[in-house]
């Protein structure tokens, strides 16, 4: 594709998206497709020649369309958000025609140092402690947080002190609450220690934050035990329901048994641009990495995990392997960041430039203004709830989420959600909450209006 042939085809993506945008409310929500209709709609076997990319957006309205849940749709309130912004997609627009592979600094300074540059922006931003700043690294997501954050623990539990010195063997015990996201069992599997080396701590059923005696009994039985404590991941906006753990509670009593804690607050963190909001931030002095995702309800398409630690000695120890093929001066001077040390995978995109668009566009107060909007029409929108004696609110809501059910039980609840969805006008999840089933309100799109909760409302008590 030639400069000129790109511009042409370029104006016509750019079109596509900004029609798309126009047009999005036209979309049943949650996609209506089979399984396996999108396949069966494509060609067998790949093209031998070359087509014209006319072609592409042909079938991309034809076959692709019809596959898609609109996650950007005004009326999608599942999950949490998942936001796209126009400079977002711009600045994506821009890493991916740049085509930096930023894995060392050396491999293109410039996609490091904004990186670094643009995170201690954000920390600012979250008025997160100083401690954080010059040690923030994008992740592909909180999951990918949790994973780094507990490689970083047992390497420092394991005795490690040394780049190189890795995981040592033996028993060791990681923490969370029965609320908190999957992924934090996952990262137990991957790094190899079993589901059974995660302890589930018990909640308050009143504000489903994590129970601090809980937790200190579980850490007397296993040092008892010989088990070492790893890891205390605490919930800041846990997935079903929201909660918020008592951070710095837990973060004493884990810190008194050696443990790292983790503070994952993936949806919630980011609403501490506002001020009001920055009792999320409570007890974050005490904690040795954070993770707040503003590809969730920052503007910020997917995807941009924003991950802190305290003291990056432990995190780069664990995962520094330096082969011959890339040494160079500027690594070997021990003056630069390379950030291939700071997660998983070798190589990396330059995810700091859609970042930093999205905070030169809207600023400070925009960003505020966004999170506001939006915890201001999740407390009406729950005002409704709490009115409605056929429904009754099951979870604290003091942020954008409202986990909500109807009277008449779970069966009438998932029933009523299966009935929502397939008409088209809106898209909501379930979770459990002690023990029943209830729905969530997630209100996070930057096209949300009044009118739009007001319509899920209508569809909900119909």
């Amino acid at each position: 594709m030639t400069p000129d042939e790109f511009r042409e085809y370029g104006r016509q993506v750019v079109d596509w998206i900004a029609d798309y945008y126009e047009r999005i409310e036209s979309f049943p929500v949650l996609s209506p497709v089979a399984p396996g209709h999108i396949r069966a709609a494509l060609p067998e076997h790949p093209p031998q020649h070359g087509e014209p990319f006319d072609a592409v957006l042909r079938d991309l309205d034809r076959t692709i369309l019809p596959g898609i849940t609109h996650w950007q749709h005004p009326s999608f309130f599942a999950y949490f958000p998942a936001n796209a912004s126009g400079p977002a997609i711009l600045g994506d627009l821009l890493a991916s025609g740049l085509g930096a592979q930023g894995m060392l600094w050396a491999t293109s300074p410039a996609a490091t140092e904004l990186e670094t540059h643009v995170l201690d922006w954000l920390a600012e931003l979250l008025g997160l402690p100083s401690a954080f700043r010059g040690n923030g690294v994008i992740q592909h997501t909180a999951s990918d947080a949790t994973l780094v954050a507990l490689l970083a623990a047992l390497h420092r539990a394991s005795g490690g002190r040394t780049e190189g010195a890795g995981v040592r063997s033996g028993r060791f015990a990681v923490y969370t609450s029965n609320q908190s996201h999957s992924s934090v069992e996952k990262a137990c599997r991957i790094a190899g220690l079993g589901a059974d080396a995660l302890r589930k701590l018990d909640v308050d059923p009143a504000t489903l934050a994590a129970r601090p005696e809980h937790l200190r009994e579980l850490l007397t039985a296993d040092r008892a035990a010989g088990v070492v404590p790893a890891l205390l991941v605490a919930s800041v906006g846990a997935t079903g329901t929201g909660a918020v753990d008592p951070v710095a509670e837990l973060a004493a009593i884990a810190r008194e048994a050696g443990a790292w804690v983790h503070v994952d607050a993936a949806w919630a963190g980011v609403a501490a641009v506002a001020p009001e909001f920055r009792w999320l931030n409570d007890g974050l002095e005490l904690v040795d990495s954070y993770a707040t995702n503003p590809h969730k309800w920052l503007l910020t398409n997917f995807d941009c995990d924003t991950f802190w630690v305290a003291d990056r000695t432990a995190l780069v120890s664990a995962l520094s392997i330096l082969p011959e093929y890339l040494r160079n001066a500027a690594t070997e001077s021990g003056a630069v960041i390379d950030y291939r040390d700071w997660h998983v995978p070798l190589g990396r995109r330059f995810r700091a430039l859609k970042l930093w668009a999205v905070i030169r566009w809207y600023g400070a107060e925009g960003l505020r203004a966004h999170v506001r909007k939006h915890v201001e029409l999740a407390q009406e929108f729950a005002s409704w709830v709490a009115a409605d004696d056929r429904f009754e609110i099951v979870a604290p809501h003091p942020l954008a989420l409202v986990t909500f059910r109807l009277c008449a039980g779970d069966e009438a609840t998932l029933e009523l959600m299966r009935r929502v969805n397939a008409s088209g006008e809106l898209y909501l999840t379930h979770t459990a909450v002690n023990g029943g089933t209830a729905l969530r309100m997630s209100i996070g799109s930057p096209w949300t209006e009044r009118r739009h909760v007001e319509a899920a409302w209508a569809a909900l008590s119909r």
